[in-house]
């Protein structure tokens, strides 16, 4: 962590209009500051202050020696954020905050003690700078991406007929773990819930979840209806593996397709098609391309390939406008891979290229790898070998 980012946000809220900015939000504070602990960042064009509402200690060991002890107080109560701005004669106009992630109860407390300033969302600036990953950023993705190869290895070790679902992700979890994963996912998304990760097999895959707008799995129950359950892996049927990791704050994302013993030679040919249209959107991942672009070529190769009944399908439902999306600090953020995006790749980006088919019948496929974006082109960070894993007899 760095002044650069605060910085560049600075910067940012400048060229909005906006007098000030609080920062609330945990990943916000971390990518900022160094420090999850919570906090409020409060930033003007020309000053920022830490207002560390609990762990202080702690929050200064995080952030270690770049902020100034004047930048810092051991201080929760809100009234200190308006003492601040007035020594800093801010006292009425635009404040920032990331309204999606900030419950209304909060919203409400901070309208009462500011009513001077009209309340904006400042959240579509700060993802937007997020956006473009540095080089600290992208080596702990890369972490993470190693990370997930772990699990996909131990994945292949105790795949076995009439082990369950729940059993299979366990295993994967667990090595997962032991390679340092700091065992959650972070979501830009209220009340969202999803297991450790997706994984399913067989009839399990033809089920879509409202949670998760992907092949997830069932879960165990109606109250948790997300990733593995207790059915038990037969043979010749699909399993699916998307479990995310997190290093030092950041995702990597990756999903794999197996079998126990032989596939079908109709689930072979859907892997393929799917390969196919997964590389023909990474040879193109170039600076410049649009989210727009890439996901209508990957329509169109879809169209070509003859299995567009089935790309990005869920049955009765099919998700026809995204193919992907950002990967940082949020295992999903912006930018996305979208019909409605327009945003212009460029170097830093981290993205995944999340895509699957399912055909009733013979089953479900999918293929997802974390991408950044380089001068020359893209770069796949996950290190898993992109085939379909037939495991043993």
């Amino acid at each position: 962590m760095s002044l650069k980012r605060l910085k560049e946000l600075q910067g940012r809220i400048a060229e909005a209009g906006i007098d000030v900015v609080a920062i609330l939000y945990s990943r916000d504070l971390y990518y900022f500051t160094g420090t999850a602990q919570p906090c409020v960042l409060l930033v003007s064009p020309r000053e920022f202050h830490l207002f560390i509402r609990r762990g202080y200690e702690r929050a200064v060991a995080d952030t270690g020696n770049w902020l100034e002890p004047r930048h810092l107080s051991n201080e929760g109560r809100l009234d200190a954020v308006a003492n601040k701005l007035r020594e800093w004669k801010i006292t009425e106009g635009v404040l920032g905050m990331e309204l999606d992630t900030t419950p209304a109860e909060i919203y409400l407390e901070w309208q009462k003690l500011l009513p001077e300033f009209r309340l904006v969302d400042i959240s579509p600036l700060v993802l937007e700078q997020r956006k473009t990953k540095d080089v600290e950023e992208i080596a702990c993705i890369r972490q993470a991406c190693n990370i997930v190869d772990a699990g996909h290895r131990r994945a292949l070790e105790v795949l076995r007929e009439g082990i369950t679902e729940l059993e299979f992700a366990a295993a994967i979890e667990d090595a997962h773990r032991r390679a340092g994963h700091e065992g959650l996912s972070f979501f830009r998304r209220p009340d969202f819930f999803m297991s450790r990760g997706p994984v399913g097999s067989g009839a399990n895959l033809m089920t879509a979840s409202g949670i998760v707008y992907s092949i997830a799995g069932v879960g165990m129950s109606a109250a948790l209806p997300v990733g593995p359950s207790m059915k038990k892996i037969e043979k010749g049927e699909p399993i699916v593996i998307d479990i995310p990791t997190l290093y030092q704050g950041y995702h990597g994302d990756q999903s794999r397709t197996y079998v126990m013993g032989k596939a079908s030679d109709g689930l072979r040919s859907l892997h393929s098609g799917l390969k196919d249209i997964s590389d023909r959107i990474i040879s193109n991942m170039t600076p410049g391309k649009t989210c727009k672009e890439l996901f209508h070529l990957a329509w169109g190769r879809a169209r070509e390939l003859k299995v567009d009944d089935c790309f990005m399908s869920f049955g009765k439902r099919r998700n026809t406008n995204f193919i992907g999306h950002g990967v940082g600090l949020e295992c999903n953020e912006p930018p996305m891979l979208a019909a409605n995006d327009n945003s212009k790749l460029e170097v830093g980006y981290t993205l995944a290229l999340d895509i699957h088919m399912l055909r009733e019948g013979v089953g479900a496929v999918k293929l997802e790898d974390t991408i950044l974006v380089t001068e020359t082109g893209a770069e796949i960070l996950t290190l898993s070998p992109r085939e379909l894993f037939e495991v043993g007899g």
